[in-house]
């Protein structure tokens, strides 16, 4: 599903509600019809995870960072897959030597590229997606919207995710639903 709407409109604020980032005034959100708890929420942090808009990452290199959630107790018993990354990293023009780059020289879009493969590499049933290509130029985007739409493609039954974008036209390429936000009205 995508989200549309102008600066303002309260997608952000929607998206870091069903992630439970931010406290709801009404209403609950749900997993799989149930209400999460609050001894919940860890694990379902890790089924649904919420994307940024501007990727904020703290490591010296890239592996460092796309090792750094594995070091985690609720993902403990995973592997870092090296070679699932790499063949990642060449949908986006890159090799392994990225891989090396020092955190503090990559660009926004490599941020934003180097975040997407963090959150996939942990396999998340949901993607919570805060304008995910908007550090990005246009192939890479085009790119991004590929993958994004093929990781759904490969399991339809137990992934979703929920595309928020200012992009009517990128809404409607990545979505089989959309819908429009505007003052905080869906």
């Amino acid at each position: 599903m995508a989200v549309a709407g102008p600066t303002g409109s309260g997608k952000t604020l929607l998206l870091r509600a069903l992630a439970l980032l931010d406290a709801i005034d009404g209403g609950q959100v749900l997993w799989h019809g149930l209400p999460i708890h609050n001894q919940d929420i860890p694990g379902f942090r890790c089924r649904a995870i919420y994307f940024h808009q501007r990727a904020s990452i703290l490591a010296d290199t890239v592996e460092a960072a796309l090792r750094q959630p594995l070091a985690l107790a609720i993902h403990r018993g995973r592997k870092f897959d090296k070679s699932w990354i790499v063949e990642r990293l060449a949908s986006f023009d890159r090799d392994e030597k990225f891989l090396e780059q020092k955190v503090a020289n990559l660009s926004g879009g490599e941020m934003q590229i180097t975040a997407l493969l963090r959150a996939l590499q942990l396999e998340p049933n949901v993607l919570l997606l805060d304008e995910p290509t908007s550090a990005l130029d246009p192939k890479t985007a085009a790119a991004v919207e590929q993958w994004l739409t093929a990781w759904i493609d490969q399991s339809p039954d137990s992934r979703a995710m929920i595309w928020v974008t200012h992009d009517v036209n990128q809404a409607q390429r990545v979505a089989n639903r959309m819908l429009h936000m505007e003052n905080g009205q869906l």
